[in-house]
């Protein structure tokens, strides 16, 4: 165990972004006949314009397919399970059985819709065999989204639910684009700056990618882990997997995900799956510990202890419950603890109890930290934790090898997956990392095998560090699905690559601006932490 890690303490153009400050690697854009992206038709036209942002950083814009043409709009209808459903109980979902996709079919052309179904189809990676991933039923084809929109709102009349949505984001192996991605490579060899990963302020609020950038003066960024984003799953903003920030564990691991580990100065990046421990010890006992810097009870993605429910295992963009837990919580936190009913013992900078309170959840003291334990843990507590005794807090995390993993003040770790790419050679895991989700299809057809913006980030052979985001949920830009975000990142020569956030949390700052085109209708979407590159202030 490390001690320490609880110690107290509308997108722009590159060129119009850049500004003045940079010098262009190529001025012009360029046809890379050789280099070209696996996505859509060899045929496509792709351009790339580099700019060298400073020593050793630049910065890619690869345009695939600009002058694709459109594809139709359509709208997808929630198919309800029905008699004849392997579950007549579940949910209206995307995807079900054939014979209930045709039965809603029926229903539809009766109601004088232009329905149909479509069975789905996805490829195999590495831990799952991929296959029929089962049958969507779909009204129309429009050649605006306002006119899907229309249709839309007329099922709706009709009693039916469903969504507008652009064929181009299926992942259709013929479609021609356009795809837009943004790479930021840090070469370690000339990189004289930091390359850090920030949460802003504390852990349990968001920031902005383009705020944590301008707040640490960074010269590029993009957003990194994912992050507990409704108040019903814990603490906003709270990383959803393993965080270490200057060498400090503030969030723990979901048990067997991959993340990415980085150094200040850009060496020896790489990518490793992580699990963790960590304990309580005081009047001559020890108790484990549940978490870090986390609400009680709720455990985002999964991935915890045995006693929770329904799963131990990954489980991504779901939360499991416990409600004997044990959580540790560090002054980066926030300005509160969590309310709520237990016992909260509030430790002092040098891990003396100053007092236990109940109900648990308050400020801390200056320096200081605390033990939250709620349920049957609240005796187990208070049976090691006395006023005015020493209270001694520790965690470490274990590689997938099972070694302990030392992490100094200039190493960060954030979480992520799947992983995509493995020794240069295509390795993504959704099976490992809590994706592919039994009994729900849908669930696996939205994330992983449809496009969707994306951010990946991995190393390449010479060691440089790469960054990438690709724009999506657009008509001018279609995002990847993860096979093909797997497929990029080979293409562009990384040695071991994995996923980070996705979706309304892709974002690419460069020159104190956003310079990609993020998802959500509302704008730049506020995310748990970033990863950003610093000037060198030598």
């Amino acid at each position: 165990m490390n001690s320490r890690l609880f110690g107290v303490g509308a997108a722009l153009s590159v060129l119009a972004v850049l500004g003045a400050g940079t010098a262009p690697a190529s001025s012009q854009p360029r046809q890379d006949e050789h280099r070209g992206l696996p996505l859509g038709a060899a045929d496509l036209t792709e351009t790339r314009t580099t700019h060298t942002l400073q020593a050793g950083v630049t910065l890619t814009r690869i345009v695939r397919g600009a002058d694709a043409p459109a594809l139709a709009w359509t709208v997808e209808v929630s198919i309800p399970g029905g008699a004849t459903s392997p579950d007549p109980d579940a949910p209206p979902t995307a995807l079900k059985d054939r014979a209930s996709a045709d039965a809603l079919v029926t229903e539809l052309r009766a109601a004088g819709f232009d329905a149909r179904g479509e069975g789905v189809v996805t490829p195999a990676v590495a831990d799952f065999a991929g296959g029929s991933l089962g049958w969507r039923v779909r009204v129309g084809r429009f050649g605006s989204q306002s006119a899907a929109t229309a249709e839309r709102t007329r099922l709706s009349a009709a009693g039916y639910t469903g969504a507008a949505a652009y064929t181009g984001w299926d992942g259709n192996r013929t479609d021609r684009g356009p795809w837009r991605i943004d790479v930021l490579t840090i070469d370690p060899h000339r990189f004289r700056g930091a390359l850090k990963a920030s949460y802003g302020p504390d852990l349990e609020n968001r920031e902005t990618t383009s705020a944590l950038a301008a707040a640490a003066g960074a010269t590029a960024g993009v957003n990194a882990g994912f992050f507990v984003l409704d108040p019903k799953a814990g603490a906003p903003g709270d990383p959803a997997g393993v965080g270490v920030y200057d060498g400090r564990l503030l969030s723990e691991t979901v048990n067997g995900r991959p993340g990415l580990v980085i150094q200040d100065s850009a060496r020896r990046t790489r990518i490793d799956r992580f699990t963790w421990q960590g304990r309580v010890s005081g009047a001559g006992r020890a108790l484990p510990l549940d978490g870090v810097d986390r609400v009680p009870g709720l455990i985002r993605n999964c991935g915890g202890t045995a006693d929770d429910s329904p799963t131990s295992r990954p489980l991504h963009d779901a939360t499991c419950t416990d409600p004997d837990e044990l959580v540790a919580f560090t002054p980066e936190f926030g300005t509160r603890t969590p309310q709520g009913d237990g016992l909260e013992a509030v430790l002092d900078r040098h891990g003396r109890v100053r007092d236990l309170r109940t109900p648990r959840g308050g400020t801390l003291p200056e320096g200081g930290s605390s033990v939250q334990a709620t349920g049957k843990d609240v005796a187990r507590l208070a049976a090691v934790a006395k006023v005015g005794r020493q209270l001694r807090v520790q965690g470490g995390l274990k590689d997938e090898k099972g070694r302990p993993v030392p992490t100094a003040h200039d190493t960060s770790i954030l979480n992520g997956g799947p992983e995509l790419v493995r020794d240069g050679r295509l390795h993504v895991t959704p099976a490992a990392d809590g994706m592919v989700q039994p009994g729900n299809p849908s669930f696996y057809y939205g994330w992983v095998h449809k496009r969707n913006p994306r951010t990946l980030a991995g190393v390449d052979a010479a060691g440089r560090t790469v960054l990438v985001t690709a724009d999506g949920r657009s008509t001018g830009a279609l995002g990847l699905s993860i096979p093909e975000s797997a497929a990029v990142a080979k293409a562009l020569g990384l040695r071991d690559a994995i996923n980070l956030d996705g979706g309304g949390s892709t974002t690419m700052v460069a020159g104190g601006q956003v310079i990609n085109d993020p998802s959500d209708a509302t704008g730049e979407r506020p995310v748990g932490d970033a990863l950003l590159i610093l000037p060198d202030h030598s």
